[in-house]
């Protein structure tokens, strides 16, 4: 796993701009955002969180890579039933095949995604069935380490938002976006200790 060559400078730009920042990175000093480095497994990862909490998350996926790798071939000779008998919902099982199918026959291929701006990535990925905007966010964030991402449509980002800055009040997406200009260039760093500030362990995909 690596960490991203713009984390420091990110800390250091945020910690002197916003005071909630400057705290959550002193309160977790050696926490790192970091790449897992597997285009497949960052997207199987995100389909199996979907909607889901992170502590569920990994329960499922251990359940999961119990039974087969974490690969377009693993999951493709596991049945529908199988990857249900892993706890898979059955239409996350349907998604999990859908990934796996476009990765074998390289209706995707990663290597192509580094030269690519992010909506450009976004766009791809969500031409797979399963795939929303959501799990590209989460693609853009932990496999491309991209330096500005911000899921609005993520449930423990809205959650710390409300903690850490708007006195318990749940913002919409529309009030998110808004609200998170004031990160920028930086959104992805401010999204990863938002997420940190509520969970006991980092959250990875």
């Amino acid at each position: 796993m690596s960490t991203p060559a713009w984390w420091g400078a990110a800390c250091d730009a945020l910690a002197a701009a916003d005071p909630v920042m400057a705290a959550l990175i002193r309160r977790y000093p050696d926490a790192r955002l970091t790449s897992r480095g597997a285009p497949f497994e960052t997207l199987l990862r995100a389909i199996v969180g979907q909607q889901i909490s992170v502590a569920a998350a990994d329960a499922l996926w251990a359940r999961l890579t119990a039974l087969a790798p974490a690969t377009p071939a693993g999951v493709l000779a596991m049945s529908p039933d199988a990857l249900r008998g892993a706890g898979l919902s059955v239409r996350k099982a349907e998604y999990a095949r859908c990934l796996a199918g476009h990765f074998a026959d390289a209706r995707i291929d990663p290597a192509h995604f580094a030269a690519l701006p992010d909506e450009a990535v976004v766009d791809r990925l969500t031409a797979v069935r399963g795939i929303g905007r959501w799990s590209a966010e989460m693609f853009l964030i932990f496999n491309l380490n991209r330096p500005d991402v911000w899921p609005v449509d993520d449930i423990g980002l809205l959650r710390a938002l409300a903690v850490h800055y708007l006195a318990g009040a749940r913002p919409t997406p529309r009030q998110a976006s808004a609200f998170g200009e004031r990160f920028r260039p930086w959104r992805t760093l401010a999204t990863w200790y938002l997420w940190r500030s509520l969970d006991p362990v980092e959250v990875q995909y």
